[in-house]
């Protein structure tokens, strides 16, 4: 086993850098650095880092020890905390490369380590890496719930259930001739079977919900050309992301900004505005508005107050509108420039029913619309726990599980082959076992580390 380094706090210039040395060479790397042996495991001591060849001083330092398998790896580990320049990490982490039996760590090392060494389950490592990356409150707190193993905690106890059930089916295969052991154990834990089958597909039942937590909630913004799409996503945006003209079809592809809405994830979308056009460009922009419609999360639908909004959706006086009927829930029909109708909040009474008014111009009625986009984001994506399934990955192994214990059900139902359930029952645990990482972990691990950072 190769003794690995890298810089595990972030890059740039800062106060303090953390240099995070794991493997069995990692007391020989402190001794050669500091030129003295870690006198004990946990505690700061304050050395003077040369560089094993030339002697020459390189930084001062704190120095931490860890003896595995008392680390965040499992093994042996060390810890340099040094001064933050760009330079002195630099020859810090070229010393260390320059020992026997070193060298730098590749992406997400460290905690791939971890799990090979029984420190974290798969689900608890990606916990770790969604921390790294959480943008907002709400990755905050799903990404603590996983990495303290919240979906980790309950597939070993679904697996504990799975193995008594597998070990009742095969004692009916395995000793039915046999006095003291009971007909039909099969039968038997068929409610087990059954209620763990509830279980998971209850967890599967959450509106993807972690996905959405996770990557970000899509919200596409739809309507006709010259609406005010564009001023609505800079206004939400607070800067100016998307380029607004008063010349129709100024926007031809999607224009996407990140936001934090009230804690939440967004991916705000500006769309090219839906008419009929012989202009290819920009009719290709109108197909990839419909399509984004589609696969939104959430839509607003933005209509100008020059403009007939119920003609816009009921007439067909476009070649789009029917697409969009088709495609889209218009979770916020908003009606635009509602100042063109009338003076201060008496324009807002001839917004049409169904529509909320704003102006963008003048500020009218955005603030409350902001907040029923906030409440409406909370209530459909946070709920009052953080979601278990926070990956693609969960849901297709527990999806993977449910469908072997869908079958095994019918099976003892039927009173089949008792062989046949306890097969289908044996994939049900090699799904769990995936979730988790016991099973194909090498394959696993590839898959989930790629997209780690280096140091951690």
């Amino acid at each position: 086993m190769e003794t690995i380094f890298a810089l595990s706090s972030g890059r740039g210039k800062a106060g303090v850098a953390v240099i995070r040395v794991s493997g069995p060479l990692a007391k020989e790397a402190v001794i050669a650095l500091s030129g003295r042996e870690p006198e004990a495991a946990r505690q700061a001591l304050f050395r003077v880092l040369r560089d094993p060849q030339s002697g020459e001083v390189l930084d001062q330092a704190l120095v931490l020890w860890f003896v595995g398998p008392a680390s965040f790896t499992g093994e042996d580990c060390a810890e340099f905390q040094i001064h933050g320049g760009p330079n002195v990490v630099g020859t810090v982490l070229a010393a260390l490369g320059r020992l026997d039996g070193c060298r730098a760590a590749e992406a997400g090392e460290f905690t791939r380590r971890a799990v090979e060494n029984g420190k974290f389950d798969l689900t608890e490592a990606e916990g770790i890496g969604d921390l790294i990356e959480a943008e907002t409150e709400a990755q905050r707190r799903q990404a603590l719930q996983q990495m303290s193993g919240g979906l980790g905690a309950r597939c070993v106890e679904w697996r504990e259930r799975l193995i008594k059930v597998l070990a009742y089916v095969e004692a009916d295969i395995d000793f039915v001739d046999e006095d003291d052991v009971p007909e039909g154990l099969s039968l038997s834990v068929l409610p087990l079977i059954v209620g763990l089958s509830e279980e998971i597909d209850a967890l599967l039942a959450d509106g993807i919900r972690g996905e959405r937590v996770r990557e970000g909630i899509d919200v596409a913004i739809i309507g006709p050309p010259n609406a005010g799409k564009s001023s609505l996503l800079n206004w939400l945006a607070r800067r100016d992301v998307a380029i607004v003209s008063a010349e129709a079809g100024t926007t031809r592809d999607i224009v996407e900004v990140r936001l934090d809405l009230a804690g939440m994830p967004v991916i705000l979308a500006d769309t090219a505005g839906l008419r009929e056009t012989d202009n290819l460009v920009e009719r290709e922009g109108v197909k990839r508005a419909l399509a984004r419609a589609g696969s939104a999360d959430l839509t607003i639908l933005l209509v100008g107050g020059d403009q007939d909004a119920n003609e816009f959706l009921m007439s067909g006086s476009t070649g789009s509108t029917s697409g969009v009927e088709a495609s889209s829930r218009f979770d916020f029909p908003l009606l635009n420039k509602v100042d063109l109708l009338g003076a201060g909040k008496e324009s807002l009474d001839s917004v049409p029913e169904g529509f909320c008014g704003i102006s963008i111009k003048s500020g009218l009625g955005l603030d409350d619309f902001l907040a029923d986009l906030e409440r409406l984001v909370q209530d459909r994506f946070e709920g009052r726990e953080p979601a278990l399934i926070t990956r693609q990955r969960h849901r297709d192994e527990l999806s993977a599980c449910q469908l072997h214990l869908e079958q095994a059900i019918e099976i003892v139902q039927a009173e089949g082959d008792e062989v046949f359930a306890a097969e289908e029952i044996r994939l049900a645990l090699r799904a769990l076992g995936r979730l988790s990482g016991r099973v194909d972990v090498e394959e696993l691990l590839d898959v989930v580390f790629r997209d780690f950072c280096i140091g951690k």
